[in-house]
C-alpha cells in the first residue's frame, strides 16, 4: 500500500491508499521536532484501529512545505517501510509544466493541488486552497502550473486581530446573521468571515479579468467548506484534492517507470 503525507504548516495529513482509493486518513499538527519513531508510533496505533498494520506500507510520496519536518519523514519511510519516499518538486513531476520564471518558488503543496484539481475537473482552473496561507493557483488548459496569488489565511487574520487589539476576544469563525455587528463578536465574525469572502470574490474577479479565457474555479482547504453557499464565484468545492494530486503524482511515476 502506499501512504501519501501532505505536511502543511499547520497541520499534516497522511493517507493510507490502496491503488486509487484512500482507505484511511489521519490529521496531525505539523512539527518540526517529531521524530520518525515518535510519527511510527502514533501511526501504529490509527493504522491498528482502522484494521491495517504498518507493514502493509511498501510505498511512500511526500509533498512538504516545512523543511525541518522532511528529514523525520523520510526516516519515517525509510527505517518503518522499508523504501525511499518520492518527495514532491518542481522538477519531478511527470506531465506538469511550472509557467514561472523561477520554478523552485513553486511550493510543492501548490502543484500538488494543481494536479488534483487537472485530473478532477480538467483546466483552465483557479485553485483556491484555504489552510495557513489561501493560495489562488493558476492551472491551464494542458494542466501546466501558471503562477497564481499567495493571501493570509482566515486564521492568520483572526490571530493578527486578537494579538494586536488588546481589547478583542479570540472568537471563532462563523458566518454572522447579519453583515453589520451589534456588538464586538458579531463586528469581528463579520469582518473575518465577510471580509475573506470579499477577498476571495476580488481576487478571482481580477484573475478572470486578466486571463485570456473561461475559467473554473475550484475550492480545496480545512476551511473551504465554511463558505459553501456564501459565493457564487465558487464553481466547486473539492475537500480531497490534494491527497487525490498526490495519488495522481504516484500513478504517473509508475506508469514512467514501467516505460523505462
Amino acid at each position: 500500500m502506499l501512504l501519501a503525507i501532505d505536511v502543511g504548516n499547520t497541520n499534516s495529513v497522511i493517507a493510507l491508499c490502496d491503488g486509487d482509493k484512500t482507505i484511511a486518513q489521519w490529521r496531525t499538527s505539523t512539527s518540526s521536532v517529531r521524530t520518525a519513531d515518535e510519527y511510527a508510533v502514533w501511526l501504529s496505533q490509527l493504522m491498528t484501529m482502522a484494521g491495517h498494520a504498518l507493514t502493509e506500507v511498501n510505498d511512500c510520496i511526500i509533498s512538504n512545505v516545512v523543511p525541518q519536518s522532511l528529514f523525520h519523514f523520510r526516516n519515517l519511510s525509510r527505517r518503518y517501510f522499508g523504501c525511499e519516499p518520492f518527495v514532491v518538486g518542481p522538477h519531478n513531476i511527470p506531465g506538469v509544466e511550472v509557467r514561472i520564471p523561477k520554478p523552485s518558488e513553486a511550493g510543492a503543496d501548490r502543484l500538488v493541488n494543481a494536479v488534483g484539481a487537472y485530473a478532477a475537473h480538467g483546466g483552465p482552473l483557479i485553485v483556491v486552497d484555504s489552510g495557513t496561507a489561501t493560495n489562488f493557483d493558476i492551472v491551464g488548459a494542458d494542466g501546466g502550473f501558471e503562477g497564481g496569488i499567495i493571501a493570509p489565511g482566515i486564521n492568520l487574520s483572526m490571530q493578527a486581530l486578537h494579538e494586536a487589539a488588546a481589547r478583542l476576544p479570540r472568537i471563532a469563525i462563523e458566518r454572522p446573521s447579519s453583515v453589520i455587528g451589534t456588538d464586538t463578536v458579531g463586528a469581528m465574525q463579520s469582518g473575518v468571515f465577510w471580509g475573506y469572502i470579499s477577498l476571495i470574490e476580488g481576487l478571482v474577479e481580477r484573475i478572470k479579468n486578466e486571463y485570456p479565457q473561461p475559467i473554473k474555479v475550484v475550492a480545496t482547504g480545512g476551511i473551504a467548506a465554511l463558505f459553501d453557499g456564501a459565493t457564487d464565484c465558487i464553481d466547486i468545492f473539492d475537500s480531497e484534492l490534494t491527497i487525490r494530486g498526490l495519488l495522481e503524482i504516484h500513478r504517473r511515476i509508475k506508469v514512467s517507470e514501467a516505460k523505462g
